[in-house]
């Protein structure tokens, strides 16, 4: 019996949708929202409505019959935290999503349009996997101060994906297996696997793990501190140059891999010099995440979209790492299809959709 599931991913600008027939994508598309449209909406969880009578004007205008449908699936939001897995979108995640209990956060919309269109059609609504899985040991989350307990924030739905796959490929079960996952994006997140639980990563937002095109990572806390009392910044201009104005943007201008590698290729030694490093940090993260597995690594795998440079980037984090396991490299990202792949698992039977609490 096949399965025919509707995919919803929304972003900041932007909701991707997708239908797929078991893993096969009959449908995929960007649908665009000017900041025009959604200048009137003070908190982005009030556009749901709005976006959920495009994706339907979407969906009716290329003729699919949603009544054929089995489930939907959205990108989880910001949520309590919780394990990997696929859930079920039920009361309490409505109420989480629209009150934004971790802050608001586009994504958050996934769950709550795929409940109300789901419950049109009296099927289930899920999601996969979102922003907020946290599986740490509690090793893992001591940060040196009381205060502060570390947590993860990071790159789950893509990352257990693309793992999930090069464990198929070893002839393996993700849940039998140990991995090291790198997702090299706008952030950059390490994750050390362990049979099926990503029991350490870096915060790949706040001020954690190496730098990337758009982030900081874990600069000198000391000097930190200096810059915050020195007068000269606001906490909001602070907070910038940690996340957004960070990392290749605040040493290059930019955090287009494409344009570096440019410049390299025309004789950029400063270009070199950064990207390299930027190279080396992520080295020094994968190597740490080893640590974590005792050295039991099955592979590392590489994904995102900086993983697209087979010239550079990709070439300087092998030469590093790849003493200690065999490297796999998966270019891009793979959301709607990991979304799908995760209501599958649970309509076909292979996994139990778990209960948000």
């Amino acid at each position: 019996m096949s399965h025919r599931l509707l995919i919803i991913n929304p972003g900041s600008t932007s909701t991707k949708i997708a239908v797929f027939e078991d893993e096969k994508p009959l449908l995929e598309q960007t649908l665009r929202h000017s900041a025009e449209e959604l200048k009137d909406f003070t908190l982005i969880t009030d556009q749901y409505q709005f976006r959920k009578n495009i994706i339907l004007e979407s969906l009716h205008s290329q003729g699919i019959n949603l009544n054929k449908l089995s489930g939907v699936v959205g990108r989880g939001g910001l949520l309590k935290p919780i394990v990997g897995g696929t859930y079920i979108v039920n009361d309490q995640m409505l109420k989480d999503l629209t009150d934004g209990v971790q802050g608001q956060h586009a994504s958050s919309l996934g769950g709550l349009i795929s409940r109300e269109i789901a419950n049109q059609f009296n099927i289930p609504a899920y999601i996969v996997d979102p922003v907020v899985v946290d599986e740490l040991s509690q090793e893992a989350r001591i940060s040196g101060l009381p205060e502060i307990e570390r947590r993860a924030i990071w790159h789950p739905l893509n990352q257990k994906a693309v793992v999930r796959k090069a464990a198929e490929e070893l002839g393996k079960e993700y849940q039998e297996a140990n991995f090291i996952g790198v997702h090299l994006g706008g952030g950059i997140s390490v994750a050390a696997h362990m049979r099926g639980r990503a029991i350490d990563v870096n915060n790949a937002l706040h001020g954690d793990g190496p730098f990337s095109p758009e982030r900081a990572g874990g600069v000198p806390v000391g000097d930190l501190v200096g810059i915050c009392y020195s007068g000269k910044f606001s906490q909001g201009e602070i907070q910038k140059k940690l996340v957004g104005q960070g990392g290749l943007v605040a040493y290059l201008g930019t955090n287009d891999g494409r344009t570096i590698q440019a410049r390299i290729n025309a004789g950029d030694q400063e270009a070199e010099m950064v990207y390299k490093a930027m190279a080396y940090q992520i080295a020094k993260e994968i190597g740490a995440a080893a640590v974590v597995l005792k050295g039991d690594v099955d592979a590392i795998v590489i994904s995102g979209g900086l993983a697209h440079d087979s010239t550079y980037l990709v070439p300087w984090i092998e030469e590093r790492v790849s003493f200690i396991a065999p490297v796999k490299v998966y270019p891009g990202e793979f959301e709607m299809l990991a979304l799908a792949l995760g209501g599958l698992r649970v309509l076909t039977g292979k996994e139990e959709a778990r209960e948000y609490i």
